[in-house]
């Protein structure tokens, strides 16, 4: 009886055995499967992740890129502007030339018409020498700065 009551007690404790390694192996597969479950839900939050920087490396570059040719662009415009106003400028100074001239060429227009006038009285009268003088003087009269 009491071989018999060893070997009953033998095989719970195998059969005991067995059940704890089937436990321990569900146990371990279990843990395997929430670990890998953790490590993929991780994944997927550092896939993302991932991938939204390179979209917004992707987006800077291109805003890098739009504005260096926004900056030439505008240093295009700027060169055109100052050209303009060069020109501008220029014509400005052409037109008050152009005004000088003839403000000029009328004081010559009537010194001349002055002393032409002079010139025909005193040839009239019979006076060459003093009205030549007072030709002079008429022109003097008009333009006090030769």
């Amino acid at each position: 009886m009491l071989t018999s009551m060893v070997k009953e007690h033998h095989k719970e404790q195998v059969k005991r055995k067995q059940e704890q390694e089937v436990r321990r192996k569900e146990a371990i597969e279990a843990s395997n499967e929430l670990t890998q479950s953790l490590v993929d839900h991780l994944n997927v939050g550092v896939a993302q992740a991932y991938l939204n920087q390179k979209r917004l490396d992707a987006e800077a570059k291109q805003l890098h890129v739009g504005a260096t040719n926004f900056a030439k662009q505008t240093h295009q415009w700027l060169q055109l502007i100052d050209n303009f106003s060069g020109a501008l400028k220029e014509l400005g100074d052409v037109e008050n030339w152009a005004r000088s001239i003839e403000s000029d060429m009328l004081v010559i227009q009537q010194t001349l018409e002055v002393a032409y006038k002079a010139s025909r009285a005193a040839q009239a009268t019979g006076v060459g020498s003093e009205a030549s003088t007072s030709a002079a003087a008429a022109a003097a009269a008009i333009n006090p700065n030769p």
